[in-house]
């Protein structure tokens, strides 16, 4: 199946309309969010590769266009011309994994009236999840403090590419693995995974059903001990584990996990199991992993699902993508609660000598700042991506850069401060020009 009619029917009744007029000037629009989310000082922008990939192979099939047919809705002239739609256009956008704040572009598309605007509901709808679960997921990362995070979502994600598109954010920002099979295929993520209440249940006895288990995957083996008792299930592990059964780690998945991990640690420890680590798991999200984490919990790993796959706490992003300029003529809108600032844009973050970051520019796109970074790249022209997508290696590598170079009011879990965004006086007083215009 194509992504072609992954969109907004209005993308199409737009596009016809264009067509009969016979308007396909260039046309710039912007990606952004227009306010941060609750408890959220920043946010980490995600799902870049995945919009690439999406340009490049965007057509309409036979069967696309056959059904368009069928509505009665479209002319045949213009069902024509869709049969040789493509993007042909540039993208400047931030690296994924970068770091930015509410107002600011996280990419600049430069394309034909026609392509720039079809693709915005496609393109919202890539990054703005993969944004949404890859700022939930390092802030689980920061509330870990160094231990292994997994992802154990897929089952409550709405949906596949959900479950798919969460997997690959979270490896984006440095979790240890995915309990997801597909997401391990398609992106070469590590594969973590442990077992189900109903295996000790469908054998009838736990100590065998444990026996057996760790067997089967001697080594790999991480079994969930509170089908029923969990410190006797953590005694009968540290039996095993004196016959030479090979056993890697134990699931706590209910009650109160601090005092869960501390009675099974103190159980295992004592039965010679030392080596056996602690994996819980159960409605985690930041807060609670950080609570964990200030108690001293002896806990290993976190396995992080429903609340990290819905970002349950904060599930949206007021992310936009808004025209800034058409056949050269800068565009603002000015619906009240919801401007727009003209004219295509870059970035520029400036750092203190701490070397965090202490403020950022937005500015016209040739507007030059000598004492900041500039954050948009371009990363399309033509319709073909300059370079080779990065690995998750170096995106996390991003990530976590960009994370330790926030002031601490930012990262904060509740209550953040986000660092401050300006504008331009050329932006400013190109708002002024065209409103005073439209008076």
């Amino acid at each position: 199946m194509s992504d072609a009619l992954l969109t907004d029917l209005y993308q199409l009744t737009m596009l016809e309309a264009y067509h009969r007029k016979g308007i396909d000037a260039p046309a710039v629009f912007e990606l952004y969010a227009r306010r941060l989310p609750p408890n959220r000082g920043y946010l980490v922008v995600a799902g870049l590769e995945l919009v690439l990939e999406y340009l490049e192979a965007l057509a309409f099939s036979a069967a696309d266009l056959d059904w368009l047919a069928s509505l009665g809705r479209f002319s045949d002239e213009f069902l024509h011309s869709l049969a040789l739609f493509r993007f042909h256009g540039d993208v400047w956008a931030v690296p994924e994994g970068t770091v930015l704040f509410a107002g600011e572009p996280w990419l600049r598309v430069e394309a034909r009236l026609s392509e720039a605007q079809f693709i915005e509901s496609r393109l919202i709808n890539l990054m703005h999840f993969s944004t949404l679960i890859a700022t939930k997921a390092v802030r689980c990362v920061s509330a870990a403090a160094g231990r292994p995070l997994v992802d154990f979502g897929m089952r409550r994600a709405h949906g596949a590419e959900a479950a798919l598109h969460a997997a690959r954010a979270t490896g984006l920002v440095g979790f240890a693995g995915t309990a997801t099979v597909e997401a391990g295929r398609r992106y070469g993520l590590p594969l973590s995974g442990t077992m189900a209440h109903s295996y000790v249940q469908a054998l009838g006895d736990e100590r065998e059903a444990f026996r057996h288990y760790a067997m089967t995957f001697p080594g790999a083996a991480t079994l969930l001990i509170d089908t029923d008792d969990t410190a006797t299930a953590a005694e009968r592990v540290a039996e095993l584990v004196r016959e030479g059964v090979d056993i890697r780690a134990v699931r706590i998945d209910s009650g109160d996990l601090s005092a869960e991990a501390r009675r099974v640690r103190s159980i295992l420890d004592a039965g010679g199991a030392t080596s056996v680590q602690i994996v819980v798991s159960g409605n985690l999200d930041e807060f609670s992993i950080a609570e964990l984490v200030q108690a001293d919990a002896p806990i290993d790993v976190f396995g992080v699902g429903t609340r990290l796959d819905t970002s349950a706490d904060a599930p949206t992003i007021d992310a936009v993508y808004k025209l800034q300029s058409v056949g050269g003529r800068a565009s603002r809108k000015r619906s009240p609660g919801k401007e727009t600032w003209p004219g295509a844009k870059q970035v520029w973050r400036r750092h203190g000598t701490d070397g965090r970051a202490c403020g950022d520019v937005v500015t016209l796109a040739h507007e030059h700042l000598a004492d900041a970074d500039p954050l948009l790249e371009c990363v399309m022209q033509g319709g073909r991506r300059v370079r080779s997508a990065p690995t998750f290696a170096s995106m996390a590598d991003r990530v976590h850069a960009e994370w330790r170079a926030l002031p601490d009011s930012a990262r904060a879990l509740r209550d953040p401060v986000a660092v401050p965004v300006t504008y331009s006086e050329a932006i400013v007083s190109l708002a002024r020009e065209l409103d005073a215009a439209s008076t």
